[in-house]
């Protein structure tokens, strides 16, 4: 398995699928690099395609403590692996890394973003929660299902008998290996209003996607591409949250490699 060793030593699992102008896939809470696999493949045959492991998920390393500047060293490393230079795609929570990691000045030729999970001014104010210590303390007391759980409710958003019944999932236990990095998660949402500052520092051309069956999260896009300097909004009616290929391929292919 390839990889690359990120600036405080983690090492970071990574696949390379096709040829062309490289693109990194940086996916969200409960993903590993299997999650951006399809896509990938969809784009493989007009760029060099780039999916990895988060750290503390799948075959990467982890290093303690946590700051979303290592997850953002962490793919300042896998551009650098891509050449130095990439156009990056960020999926759910992974748009947020990706949006803080272009505001920071990594080499990103171009950015793409779907349904980063914040807030737009004017939606319903959340009450003031700090769910990344409320999930740490869920992890360091052994409970594990219930750390997903929390998150499934208080950041997803997924009703409570939705969620009871995702406990009988065969994927369950999958989630519940990446529970630790749901405290990673809930620290860099922090509290999903939009950033306008961070995208304000974000001068490279930037689509922000979001799946029309989410009001919320569309709301969302069009807030965050209204906040950027060259940012433009999408909305995929009937989409909902997962990443379909057939629908998103086409859209990444025009947006990354623009008529001259």
């Amino acid at each position: 398995m390839p990889e690359v060793i990120s600036q405080d030593g983690t090492r970071i699992a990574f696949e390379r699928v096709g040829e062309g102008p490289p693109l990194v896939l940086v996916v969200g809470a409960f993903n590993d690099r299997s999650k951006g696999a399809p896509l990938a493949a969809a784009l493989a045959g007009r760029h060099t395609v780039f999916t990895y492991d988060r750290r503390g998920r799948g075959d990467s390393g982890d290093t303690a403590p946590y700051a979303v500047e290592r997850e953002v060293e962490d793919l300042d490393a896998l551009i650098a692996a891509a050449g130095g230079a990439a156009a990056v795609f960020g999926y759910s929570s992974g748009a947020c890394l990706a949006l803080r990691a272009a505001a920071g000045g990594a080499d990103i030729s171009r950015l793409a973003l779907y349904d980063p999970p914040y807030v737009a001014t004017g939606q319903p104010p959340r009450p003031p929660v700090d769910h990344a210590a409320a999930l740490a303390a869920l992890i360091a007391a052994g409970h594990r299902g219930a750390a997903v759980e929390y998150f499934q409710t208080e950041l997803v958003g997924l009703p409570a008998e939705v969620v009871v019944r995702l406990r009988e999932a065969p994927f369950r236990p999958a989630l519940e290996a990446m529970a630790p990095t749901l405290v990673y998660e809930a620290t860099l949402l922090g509290d999903r209003t939009v950033p306008a500052d961070l995208a304000g520092a974000v001068a490279l051309p930037t689509l922000v996607l979001a799946g029309g069956a989410s009001p919320l999260l569309s709301a969302a896009a069009r807030a965050l591409a209204a906040a950027l300097p060259d940012g433009r909004a999408r909305i995929l009616e009937g989409q909902g949250h997962d990443l379909e290929p057939e629908v998103l391929a086409p859209l990444l292919a025009t947006f990354l490699s623009p008529a001259p």
